[in-house]
């Protein structure tokens, strides 16, 4: 279940991702009084415009953003820039914050063939994706999720082999355990995913709800795996106060 290398091979041709840029940003404030998160500035740079390029390092450049706060203000900054070089479709949640699994339901018609990549907007990582997608295209699971040994509040919890088993919420003590006959390990989720398009057919929840819930539901009766890429850079730029860390961590 881990990084091998940092080989940055190329994604395979007609790879597709899915920018999550629809969120709130009650974390941002006062930032999010005005704007979307998705177009807070690490040294000069939207977190939108990072995330497409971090995509476009490994050959994908057909995307889809999810718009939901100050939906326009993104909207006019993919057209001033000519989507930074890519190809960026929108999936308007204007009406209704569907959350990050129902974005992902509501955006499945972007997704034909073949696995894509999805990612948070305020995550900002050096995770090698070439290595990742060739990860999950050689083991085939329904999706693969990045993770880490670092220290969380919540973790989903896998086998030693790294088979989804379960999730926990450290603060609250609450937990949800699928495989009881195995040792369960805590990961931190990174908020990147590579995905296959057959996950659309086996979702049973519907409206709003998060990706956690789904993945907790489809485990079930699907295998989902963890992929470990601990030694990469990874920040999560969810708080004003990460921002400076960011910076430091990314020119």
């Amino acid at each position: 279940m881990s990084e091998q290398n940092k080989s940055h091979i190329a994604a395979p041709p007609g790879t597709k991702a899915i920018v999550f840029a629809a969120g709130m940003g009650t974390r941002f404030k006062p930032w999010t009084d005005l704007h979307p998160k998705a177009l807070a500035l690490v040294h000069g740079k939207t977190l939108l415009e990072r995330n497409i390029e971090y995509l476009q390092g490994f050959g994908i450049y057909d995307l889809i953003v999810n718009v939901h706060h100050f939906p326009q203000q993104i909207i006019q900054a993919i057209g001033a820039s000519s989507g930074w070089g890519s190809r960026v479709s929108i999936s308007d949640e204007t009406g209704e914050l569907l959350e990050t699994g129902g974005g992902l339901n509501k955006a499945s018609w972007f997704f034909d063939s073949g696995p894509f990549v999805a990612i948070n907007v305020d995550i900002l990582t050096d995770l090698d994706l070439g290595s990742m997608l060739s990860y999950h295209m050689e083991r085939r699971p329904l999706a693969t999720l990045a993770v880490t040994g670092r220290r969380s509040s919540r973790y989903f919890l896998f086998t030693p082999e790294g088979l989804l088993g379960g999730w926990r919420n450290e603060a609250t003590g609450a937990e949800k355990i699928l495989l009881t006959d195995q040792p369960l390990l805590p990961w931190a989720f990174s908020g990147v995913q590579v995905l296959d398009p057959r996950l659309f057919s086996a979702v049973r929840l519907a409206g709003k709800f998060s990706l956690v819930d789904l993945y907790l539901d489809l485990a079930r009766s699907e295998r989902i795996l963890a992929y470990d890429h601990s030694g990469s850079k990874l920040i999560d730029v969810g708080r004003t106060e990460a921002v400076q860390e960011a910076e430091r961590l990314f020119a």
